[in-house]
Protein backbone atom coordinates (compact mmCIF):
# COMPACT_ATOMS: atom_id res chain seq x y z
CA UNK A 1 0.00 0.00 0.00
CA UNK A 2 1.45 3.20 -0.77
CA UNK A 3 2.55 4.99 2.11
CA UNK A 4 1.67 8.79 1.15
CA UNK A 5 -2.10 7.60 0.06
CA UNK A 6 -2.45 5.81 3.34
CA UNK A 7 -1.47 8.93 5.41
CA UNK A 8 -3.74 11.21 3.05
CA UNK A 9 -6.85 8.87 3.76
CA UNK A 10 -5.79 8.73 7.79
CA UNK A 11 -5.59 12.68 8.08
CA UNK A 12 -9.06 12.65 6.02
CA UNK A 13 -10.40 10.98 9.23
CA UNK A 14 -8.01 10.58 12.42
CA UNK A 15 -6.45 12.88 14.41
CA UNK A 16 -4.29 12.47 18.05
CA UNK A 17 -6.41 9.29 18.55
CA UNK A 18 -9.74 10.56 17.49
CA UNK A 19 -11.96 10.61 14.85
CA UNK A 20 -12.40 14.31 13.00
CA UNK A 21 -15.77 15.42 13.00
CA UNK A 22 -15.05 18.29 9.84
CA UNK A 23 -13.64 15.95 6.79
CA UNK A 24 -12.25 17.42 3.93
CA UNK A 25 -9.54 15.75 1.38
CA UNK A 26 -7.89 18.40 -0.39
CA UNK A 27 -8.83 17.61 -4.27
CA UNK A 28 -5.03 16.58 -5.27
CA UNK A 29 -4.41 14.40 -2.38
CA UNK A 30 -7.72 12.88 -2.83
CA UNK A 31 -6.53 12.34 -6.77
CA UNK A 32 -3.41 10.71 -5.67
CA UNK A 33 -4.60 8.62 -2.91
CA UNK A 34 -7.47 7.54 -5.82
CA UNK A 35 -4.96 7.07 -8.08
CA UNK A 36 -3.31 4.46 -5.53
CA UNK A 37 -6.66 2.39 -4.78
CA UNK A 38 -6.90 3.70 -1.29
CA UNK A 39 -9.81 6.21 -1.57
CA UNK A 40 -12.72 6.16 -3.50
CA UNK A 41 -15.41 8.30 -5.04
CA UNK A 42 -18.67 7.97 -3.13
CA UNK A 43 -20.97 5.11 -4.42
CA UNK A 44 -24.70 4.63 -4.77
CA UNK A 45 -26.13 1.11 -4.82
CA UNK A 46 -29.42 -0.40 -4.38
CA UNK A 47 -29.80 -3.31 -2.28
CA UNK A 48 -30.59 -5.86 -5.06
CA UNK A 49 -27.67 -4.68 -6.99
CA UNK A 50 -25.25 -5.02 -3.92
CA UNK A 51 -26.51 -8.60 -3.27
CA UNK A 52 -25.66 -9.45 -6.84
CA UNK A 53 -22.52 -8.14 -6.61
CA UNK A 54 -21.45 -9.82 -3.46
CA UNK A 55 -22.67 -13.45 -4.86
CA UNK A 56 -20.38 -12.63 -8.31
CA UNK A 57 -17.99 -11.72 -5.66
CA UNK A 58 -18.17 -15.54 -3.53
CA UNK A 59 -18.20 -17.44 -7.07
CA UNK A 60 -14.68 -15.28 -7.84
CA UNK A 61 -12.88 -15.27 -4.48
CA UNK A 62 -11.58 -18.80 -3.41
CA UNK A 63 -12.03 -19.72 0.55
CA UNK A 64 -7.96 -20.76 0.17
CA UNK A 65 -7.51 -16.78 -0.78
CA UNK A 66 -9.56 -15.71 2.58
CA UNK A 67 -7.85 -17.28 4.92
CA UNK A 68 -4.51 -16.60 3.13
CA UNK A 69 -4.63 -12.93 3.34
CA UNK A 70 -5.69 -13.86 7.36
CA UNK A 71 -2.66 -15.59 7.65
CA UNK A 72 -0.26 -12.94 6.00
CA UNK A 73 -2.09 -10.15 8.50
CA UNK A 74 -0.55 -11.69 11.95
CA UNK A 75 2.69 -10.49 12.27
CA UNK A 76 2.49 -7.82 9.67
CA UNK A 77 -0.35 -6.29 11.29
CA UNK A 78 -1.35 -4.96 7.83
CA UNK A 79 -5.06 -5.70 8.87
CA UNK A 80 -7.05 -4.62 5.54
CA UNK A 81 -5.84 -8.28 4.81
CA UNK A 82 -7.32 -9.64 7.93
CA UNK A 83 -11.00 -8.45 7.11
CA UNK A 84 -11.77 -10.22 4.37
CA UNK A 85 -12.38 -13.30 5.90
CA UNK A 86 -15.24 -12.36 8.06
CA UNK A 87 -16.69 -11.12 5.03
CA UNK A 88 -16.10 -14.11 2.86
CA UNK A 89 -17.73 -16.48 5.42
CA UNK A 90 -20.77 -13.98 5.98
CA UNK A 91 -21.32 -13.13 2.35
CA UNK A 92 -21.56 -17.47 1.78
CA UNK A 93 -24.64 -17.08 4.38
CA UNK A 94 -26.14 -14.68 1.97
CA UNK A 95 -28.47 -16.37 -0.81
CA UNK A 96 -29.45 -14.23 -4.09
CA UNK A 97 -32.75 -12.34 -2.94
CA UNK A 98 -34.50 -8.95 -3.82
CA UNK A 99 -34.99 -7.00 -0.84
CA UNK A 100 -37.93 -7.45 1.36
CA UNK A 101 -38.47 -4.63 3.67
CA UNK A 102 -39.39 -5.31 7.59
CA UNK A 103 -38.89 -3.53 10.68
CA UNK A 104 -35.92 -3.85 12.50
CA UNK A 105 -36.80 -1.34 15.93
CA UNK A 106 -38.55 2.00 17.27
CA UNK A 107 -37.73 5.23 17.65
CA UNK A 108 -39.46 6.75 21.12
CA UNK A 109 -40.23 10.40 22.83
CA UNK A 110 -39.93 10.80 26.47
CA UNK A 111 -44.10 9.73 26.65
CA UNK A 112 -43.66 6.43 25.09
CA UNK A 113 -45.19 6.87 21.52
CA UNK A 114 -43.33 5.47 18.49
CA UNK A 115 -41.91 8.39 16.63
CA UNK A 116 -39.53 6.30 13.45
CA UNK A 117 -39.92 2.96 12.96
CA UNK A 118 -35.99 1.40 11.57
CA UNK A 119 -36.04 -0.71 8.63
CA UNK A 120 -34.21 -3.80 6.57
CA UNK A 121 -34.21 -6.65 5.12
CA UNK A 122 -35.52 -10.01 6.26
CA UNK A 123 -34.10 -12.16 4.33
CA UNK A 124 -30.73 -10.67 4.78
CA UNK A 125 -31.41 -10.48 8.45
CA UNK A 126 -32.42 -14.28 8.71
CA UNK A 127 -29.29 -15.55 6.90
CA UNK A 128 -27.20 -14.62 9.79
CA UNK A 129 -27.28 -12.70 12.80
CA UNK A 130 -25.22 -9.65 12.37
CA UNK A 131 -26.08 -9.05 8.17
CA UNK A 132 -27.67 -6.01 7.75
CA UNK A 133 -29.54 -5.04 4.40
CA UNK A 134 -30.43 -1.28 3.92
CA UNK A 135 -32.61 -0.52 0.29
CA UNK A 136 -30.54 1.64 -1.01
CA UNK A 137 -27.18 3.13 -0.09
CA UNK A 138 -27.08 6.75 -1.09
CA UNK A 139 -23.64 8.57 -1.71
CA UNK A 140 -22.47 5.97 0.19
CA UNK A 141 -18.48 6.56 2.08
CA UNK A 142 -16.36 3.93 1.04
CA UNK A 143 -13.36 5.91 2.22
CA UNK A 144 -14.49 5.81 5.52
CA UNK A 145 -14.95 2.16 5.48
CA UNK A 146 -11.42 1.53 3.77
CA UNK A 147 -10.22 3.98 6.78
CA UNK A 148 -12.06 1.28 9.68
CA UNK A 149 -10.81 -1.51 7.45
CA UNK A 150 -6.93 -0.48 7.28
CA UNK A 151 -7.12 1.11 10.90
CA UNK A 152 -8.71 -1.84 12.73
CA UNK A 153 -9.96 -5.01 10.28
CA UNK A 154 -12.83 -3.04 9.52
CA UNK A 155 -15.63 -2.83 12.61
CA UNK A 156 -19.20 -2.88 9.83
CA UNK A 157 -18.75 -6.61 9.12
CA UNK A 158 -22.42 -8.04 8.44
CA UNK A 159 -23.37 -4.29 6.87
CA UNK A 160 -23.90 -5.68 2.96
CA UNK A 161 -22.06 -2.18 1.19
CA UNK A 162 -19.08 -3.22 3.91
CA UNK A 163 -19.23 -6.87 2.77
CA UNK A 164 -18.92 -6.02 -0.99
CA UNK A 165 -16.39 -3.26 -0.88
CA UNK A 166 -14.47 -5.74 1.45
CA UNK A 167 -14.92 -8.76 -0.74
CA UNK A 168 -13.97 -6.07 -3.80
CA UNK A 169 -10.63 -4.98 -2.20
CA UNK A 170 -9.26 -8.57 -1.41
CA UNK A 171 -9.40 -9.08 -5.12
CA UNK A 172 -7.17 -6.42 -5.46
CA UNK A 173 -5.16 -7.53 -2.60
CA UNK A 174 -1.01 -8.66 -3.27
CA UNK A 175 -1.27 -11.42 -0.57
CA UNK A 176 2.10 -12.15 0.94
CA UNK A 177 2.87 -16.10 1.53
CA UNK A 178 2.65 -16.36 5.13
CA UNK A 179 5.42 -16.70 7.36
CA UNK A 180 6.43 -19.21 9.95
CA UNK A 181 5.78 -16.12 12.28
CA UNK A 182 2.27 -15.92 11.01
CA UNK A 183 2.26 -19.51 11.39
CA UNK A 184 3.19 -19.91 15.09
CA UNK A 185 0.86 -16.68 16.17
CA UNK A 186 -2.00 -18.79 15.20
CA UNK A 187 -1.01 -21.72 16.74
CA UNK A 188 -0.64 -19.85 20.19
CA UNK A 189 -4.31 -18.10 19.29
CA UNK A 190 -5.73 -21.53 19.20
CA UNK A 191 -4.17 -22.59 22.52
CA UNK A 192 -5.51 -19.43 24.01
CA UNK A 193 -8.78 -20.06 22.76
CA UNK A 194 -8.22 -23.17 23.95
CA UNK A 195 -7.04 -22.41 27.45
CA UNK A 196 -10.59 -20.49 28.18
CA UNK A 197 -12.34 -20.69 31.33
CA UNK A 198 -15.54 -22.69 30.86
CA UNK A 199 -17.76 -19.25 31.61
CA UNK A 200 -14.99 -16.67 30.38
CA UNK A 201 -16.56 -14.06 27.82
CA UNK A 202 -15.43 -12.61 24.94
CA UNK A 203 -13.56 -9.55 27.13
CA UNK A 204 -11.37 -11.49 28.85
CA UNK A 205 -10.50 -13.72 25.69
CA UNK A 206 -9.48 -10.47 24.04
CA UNK A 207 -7.03 -9.48 26.70
CA UNK A 208 -5.40 -12.39 27.23
CA UNK A 209 -4.59 -12.73 23.70
CA UNK A 210 -2.41 -9.61 24.01
CA UNK A 211 0.29 -12.31 24.60
CA UNK A 212 -0.32 -13.94 20.98
CA UNK A 213 0.25 -10.79 18.96
CA UNK A 214 1.17 -7.51 18.80
CA UNK A 215 -2.04 -5.38 18.97
CA UNK A 216 -4.24 -3.03 19.99
CA UNK A 217 -7.55 -3.84 22.35
CA UNK A 218 -9.25 -2.66 19.43
CA UNK A 219 -7.83 -4.68 16.63
CA UNK A 220 -8.22 -7.45 19.49
CA UNK A 221 -11.97 -6.80 19.60
CA UNK A 222 -12.49 -6.82 15.89
CA UNK A 223 -9.95 -10.05 15.44
CA UNK A 224 -12.46 -11.88 18.02
CA UNK A 225 -15.34 -10.69 16.13
CA UNK A 226 -13.38 -12.01 12.49
CA UNK A 227 -12.79 -15.47 14.04
CA UNK A 228 -16.71 -15.56 15.12
CA UNK A 229 -17.60 -14.61 11.50
CA UNK A 230 -15.05 -17.63 10.42
CA UNK A 231 -17.14 -19.70 12.66
CA UNK A 232 -13.77 -20.41 14.77
CA UNK A 233 -15.32 -19.21 17.96
CA UNK A 234 -18.69 -20.52 17.59
CA UNK A 235 -21.21 -20.44 20.11
CA UNK A 236 -22.76 -23.79 21.35
CA UNK A 237 -26.05 -22.02 22.54
CA UNK A 238 -27.34 -18.70 22.35
CA UNK A 239 -29.49 -19.05 25.06
CA UNK A 240 -27.01 -17.34 27.86
CA UNK A 241 -26.96 -14.35 30.12
CA UNK A 242 -25.68 -11.72 27.96
CA UNK A 243 -22.75 -9.47 29.05
CA UNK A 244 -23.12 -5.98 30.61
CA UNK A 245 -22.63 -3.03 27.69
CA UNK A 246 -20.34 -4.26 24.88
CA UNK A 247 -19.72 -4.08 21.45
CA UNK A 248 -20.29 -7.29 20.62
CA UNK A 249 -22.06 -9.31 17.61
CA UNK A 250 -21.07 -11.84 16.13
CA UNK A 251 -18.95 -13.10 19.27
CA UNK A 252 -21.93 -12.07 22.05
CA UNK A 253 -22.37 -15.72 22.80
CA UNK A 254 -19.69 -16.87 22.29
CA UNK A 255 -18.11 -18.40 25.94
CA UNK A 256 -15.03 -20.15 27.05
CA UNK A 257 -16.59 -23.53 27.28
CA UNK A 258 -16.90 -23.27 23.00
CA UNK A 259 -13.21 -23.49 23.03
CA UNK A 260 -12.64 -23.22 18.72
CA UNK A 261 -14.05 -25.02 16.16
CA UNK A 262 -12.17 -27.95 15.34
CA UNK A 263 -13.94 -28.55 12.01
CA UNK A 264 -13.58 -25.12 10.77
CA UNK A 265 -9.57 -25.57 10.86
CA UNK A 266 -9.18 -28.79 9.79
CA UNK A 267 -11.47 -27.94 6.54
CA UNK A 268 -10.03 -24.46 5.80
CA UNK A 269 -6.83 -24.05 7.48
CA UNK A 270 -4.86 -27.29 7.47
CA UNK A 271 -2.15 -25.87 5.34
CA UNK A 272 -1.05 -23.89 8.74
CA UNK A 273 -1.68 -25.65 11.30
Amino acid sequence: MDKKAKQILFKTYWKNGGWIDDRHTPEQDFDYAKQKGVMFDNITITHDECIKEIIKLTQKISIDTAVKAFMASLSTRHLELRSGLASYFLAKSIPPHNYKKVISGYSYDTDGNITYASHTCEICRDSRYGIIGDEEYENEDLNVLNFERIKWGGVRHGQIIYTLFDLQRLCEEEIPEPTAEDINIFKNILKIINESAPNEYPGLLRDRLSVALKSAKSERSVLIEILACAGILQPTSCDRKRAGKHDWIFAEYWRGNDKYNQQVIDEYFSLYV
